[in-house]
């Protein structure tokens, strides 16, 4: 595998939801429990990655139909995630900039209910609250959207991170009423980011559901101005993950922070997590990966990505 690009230089929020059923699991021990012999286990089921932008949701882009394709993997992907029968799922998503409740204040929501509080920084305990999802970050009225918002009561917490409502909002579309949890992941600490990772899986059947994309710099019609390594980078990037064996583990756990930043890669986060969790997990076998879909239609890197046992 080619190196990546020349010109390198050189912790989450969560939260949970609940509903008055759960899907089927697979037999094993209960969510939360320790095993008799008292050593943690770490089993991590599946995973999957999908792009952050809000539009994969219907309505997102008012009456235009767009990222059709890309919507119909992320959901065969979220769908085949579920399958598995994992007793929760967490969604680790990208943090950006804009999270706390000062930034956007969905109508009739209290700020204190709206996930992530910029001060918490502690891998909690799944709430009881069902979470609701709302794309007002985006600058998206939640009325227009063709999906409709799952139901949430009094005291549900507001998840405004635009890539986790979005798996949300798939993971509702797909009929997962299961436990969730909500990791919103910032690209700052890349050995805390793997800890959490095998915080995650710790003790109960977990999938992880990724939230990002690559660089968001390919073409002169990218968001931000076009850099020539992100061609080269998202094609080593995207080996690696589909590998995972050993030497590809070491260059994803590689990648520089900066250059990861410098090409407005959102997944850089996630996947360190991601291979925490595998670490942890013990795998006698890299994860068999399944590259589902690949696009670039913004200048932006969009790709969908389901692991399992192979």
């Amino acid at each position: 595998m080619a190196p990546y690009p020349p010109g390198v230089r050189g912790v989450a929020a969560l939260c949970g939801r609940r509903s008055g059923r759960t899907a089927a699991r697979q037999p094993g021990s209960p969510a939360g429990n320790r095993p008799a012999d008292g050593y943690r286990r770490h089993v991590l089921v599946a995973a999957a990655l999908i792009p952050e932008t809000a539009l994969l949701v219907p309505g997102a882009a008012g009456a235009a139909e767009v990222l059709t394709d890309e919507r119909d993997a992320a959901l065969d992907a979220v769908r085949d995630l579920v399958a598995h029968g994992p007793d929760r799922v967490v969604v680790v998503a990208a943090r950006s900039r804009r999270t706390s409740a000062e930034d956007v204040d969905p109508p009739d929501v209290d700020p204190r209910a709206v996930h992530p509080p910029e001060s918490d920084l502690a891998v909690g305990e799944p709430r009881s609250d069902r979470l609701r999802p709302t794309l007002a970050a985006a600058g998206i009225d939640d009325a227009m959207l063709g999906w409709p918002a799952p139901a949430s009561g009094p005291g549900a917490v507001v998840v405004q991170e635009v890539g986790a409502a979005v798996a949300l909002l798939l993971l509702d579309r797909v009929g997962w009423d299961g436990p969730v949890q909500v990791a919103t992941v910032a690209a700052e600490d890349a050995p805390a980011l793997r800890e959490l990772g095998a915080r995650l899986v710790e003790d109960t059947s977990t999938t992880l559901l990724l939230v990002g994309s690559l660089s968001a710099r390919r073409g002169p019609h990218a968001p931000l101005p076009q850099d020539d390594r992100a061609r080269a980078f998202d094609a080593s990037v995207l080996a690696d993950l589909t590998d995972l064996g050993p030497e590809a583990v070491r260059r994803l756990v590689a990648v520089p922070t900066d250059l990861a930043r410098d090409l407005a890669v959102s997944a850089w986060a996630p996947w360190q997590v991601l291979l925490g969790a595998v670490g942890a997990s013990g795998l006698t076998e890299p994860l068999r990966a399944e590259l589902r879909s690949l696009s670039a239609p913004y200048g932006a890197t969009y790709a969908v990505l389901v692991w399992g046992a192979a």
